[in-house]
């Protein structure tokens, strides 16, 4: 009964056509996680090449697809596997095979279809009635059994254990049941996706296809051999991962070198657009509307104008240039030269394998993409956070013609390991700088040294005077070196924001530092200073400033004879204003005094008055009194001719001030 089962799956399952599979021939890996692959195989007449994908990588494969037939043919169609759940596919279907679904249980699902039944050497058919497991009796076994309406209208009862063939008659039906199970057989792997090709044709066709996918990016790794007096050697190793799922088998591989913009787009994934629901008003009420006149024709070009702005799909049957551009865009087959020379490729830079590469999949590798001789030159470097010690460096200049991807470097000298570095992806001719130990017969040491100068420029304009003074600072690298072998070294002197240098000249700069070459003898010592200058700028309004304060701005050096001319006018009308000042000031006492002499006059005036016999004493007092007055009179005019004077003194000391420039 199990074969019985077995046999309707067996069948349906053979008239599955096979696809054929399109072999990987040839991988360029990137640095930004994706890699390119080519597919190519020969397809029979009417035969569909498939190809199989992990189901995240979906959307990659639908943004960069690229079919092409060597053979002049012209591709059909792609097809591939929905991104629909397994069940949800599978509920189209008019029937459920399950796992444990006996064939009665099957055929039962049928009903009404034509089936065939070889009942040993004879051929029985009929309609789908029933079918059923018969359950176990003492006089029979379990069995499975089916229904048949006969053509001739009897209905009979057939055991399906005796027949030895069970057809479905329907073409409608067994086309189902092979898409079906087809359905179940794409469902073994949850991740995977199969892509199909069709071909038109009757003849054979050459088939390539290219993509782009999620991939690892290749990683690069170096070696620096120094020998006894020759030139360096530079070897470059590149790391790839195969983990596509499938084996590299003799393919042509390369890596490339650069970062091309690359994103992800929502391509698999069904989208569905919300559209907006619209009724009729049946039942509404008719009333008045209002119409508006009507818009003047637009001018020729504001009718372009309209066009050009129009949505594309509405302009693409119309306008025939838009179809004329989409089908003068080819995708030519990338043409990598199979040697292991680079290659640039206009950012980028590739570096394609002589010989075919074999990587099995879940595997990795390492493959050598450069040996060649390279300008280095040994040294140390030093930086104040190194601590006491320079580090023993390597500059590297990049002589091989090709850029090379930036990856750690370990370094040997003289057939010994002598320490690692790391370097950043260097274009054909430039140049960098590694480190890779700690030089212990070396020692460094730094002292600072700040002095204030006198001030370097004085300004004046529209009456702001403005100064400027430096800071010198010194900072001395004291160098020891206690090796009997001379050495280079590279200081890095940190730039500092404001600062110039004033002593040395820097060997190059970098984004952040000054980098000084300084030659140590054998066995000696050296010291390095470093001069910078700070420039301040002190701005303060002229008016604030005292006399005192001008004279020594006008005896100062770095003032010009024009300023210190202009200078010494202000400072003098300072100094006669200041002069008014303290006369009012005078003044104004002298006249408080007196006028509260006065008022103490009048005051025992008065009171005399009163008194018999005083006649004397009042005329003494009345004669201090007008001799009084008249002082009071006289300092007034003396407070008015002063305000006067500090009046026309303010006036030209202000004009002296808006003039002077230098």
């Amino acid at each position: 009964m199990t074969q019985k089962r077995n046999w309707i799956l067996l069948a349906a399952t053979a008239a599955v056509a096979c696809a054929a599979d399109l072999p990987v021939r040839e991988v360029i890996l990137f640095k930004h996680g994706v890699g390119y692959f080519a597919r190519s195989g020969e397809l029979k007449p009417g035969e569909t090449a498939r190809i199989e994908f992990k189901a995240e990588d979906m959307n990659d494969v639908l943004k960069s697809l690229t079919l092409t037939d060597s053979k002049g043919g012209k591709i059909a169609g792609v097809r591939y596997d929905a991104s629909e759940t397994l069940e949800k596919r599978l509920e189209n279907f008019p029937f459920a095979v399950g796992g444990e679904t006996s064939l009665a249980a099957f055929l039962d699902q049928m009903k009404g279809a034509r089936l065939e039944l070889k009942m040993g050497g004879s051929d029985v058919a009929g309609t789908i009635v029933s079918a059923r497991l018969v359950k176990a009796s003492e006089k029979s076994a379990e069995r499975e059994a089916v229904m048949l309406l006969m053509d001739s209208g009897d209905i009979r009862s057939f055991d399906l254990g005796a027949a030895s063939a069970v057809r479905l008659t329907d073409p409608k039906l067994q086309g189902l049941l092979k898409d079906y199970l087809t359905v179940l057989s794409q469902a073994r792997s949850k991740d995977r996706r199969s892509v199909f090709i069709d071909s038109d044709g009757s003849a054979a066709r050459e088939i390539a296809a290219r993509y782009m996918i999620p991939a690892p990016v290749w990683k690069s790794s170096y070696r620096l051999l120094f020998g006894k007096d020759e030139e360096p050697t530079l070897e470059g190793w590149a790391i790839v991962d195969n983990t596509s799922g499938e084996d590299w088998t003799n393919v042509h591989l390369s890596v490339v070198s650069g970062k091309p913009i690359s994103f992800i787009t929502q391509l698999y994934e069904p989208k569905y657009i919300q559209r907006p629901l619209a009724e009729l008003a049946e039942n509404r009420p008719a009333g008045p509307r209002v119409y508006e006149g009507a818009m003047p024709a637009p001018p020729p070009a504001m009718a372009k104008s309209m066009v050009k702005d129009a949505p594309a799909a509405a302009r693409l049957g119309a306008v025939g240039g838009f179809l004329d551009a989409a089908n003068s865009v080819r995708v030519e087959q990338s043409s990598i030269a199979a040697s292991a020379e680079g290659r640039d490729a206009g950012d980028l830079f590739e570096y394609s394998f002589a010989s075919p590469v074999t990587v099995k999949k879940g595997e990795s590798a390492m493959l050598p993409f450069l040996q060649q001789k390279v300008a280095t030159r040994k040294l140390l470097i030093y930086s104040e956070n190194y601590g006491l010690h320079p580090m023993d460096a390597a500059e590297i200049t990049n002589s091989t013609g090709k850029t090379l991807d930036g990856g750690p470097i370990t370094v040997y000298d003289g057939g010994s390991y002598a320490g690692e570095a790391l370097v950043e992806t260097l274009k054909a001719g430039d140049k960098r700088l590694i480190s890779y130990g700690v030089d212990l017969g070396t020692r460094i040491s730094t002292a600072w040294d700040s002095s204030r100068n006198l001030v370097r420029e004085i300004h004046l304009h529209r009456g702001v005077l403005t100064t400027r003074s430096a800071v010198e600072e010194t900072k001395t690298y004291t160098i020891k070196n206690v090796d009997a072998k001379a050495k280079t070294l590279i200081i890095e002197h940190a730039e500092r924001s404001g600062y110039k240098l004033l002593n040395q000249k820097p060997a190059e700069t970098t984004s952040n530092a000054y980098r000084f070459e300084v030659k140590l003898a054998a066995s000696g010592s050296e010291a390095f200073p470093v001069k910078e200058e700070r420039q301040v700028d002190q701005t303060v309004a002229i008016t604030s400033i005292t006399p005192d304060i001008l004279t020594t701005w006008v005896q100062n050096k770095a003032l010009t004879d024009a300023g210190r001319r202009q200078l010494e006018q202000i400072a003098q009308k300072k100094r006669e204003v200041a002069d008014n000042e303290a006369s009012s000031r005078n003044a104004d006492a002298d006249l408080s005094n007196l006028t509260q002499d006065e008022q103490r006059l009048r005051s025992n005036i008065a009171s005399l008055n009163a008194v018999s016999g005083q006649q004397e004493t009042v005329q003494q007092y009345a004669r201090q009194l007008a001799a009084t007055e008249v002082k009071i009179t006289a300092a007034r005019d003396r407070q008015s001719q002063l305000r006067n004077t500090k009046t026309r003194l303010e006036s030209e000391l202000n004009s002296l001030i808006e003039k002077a420039d230098f």
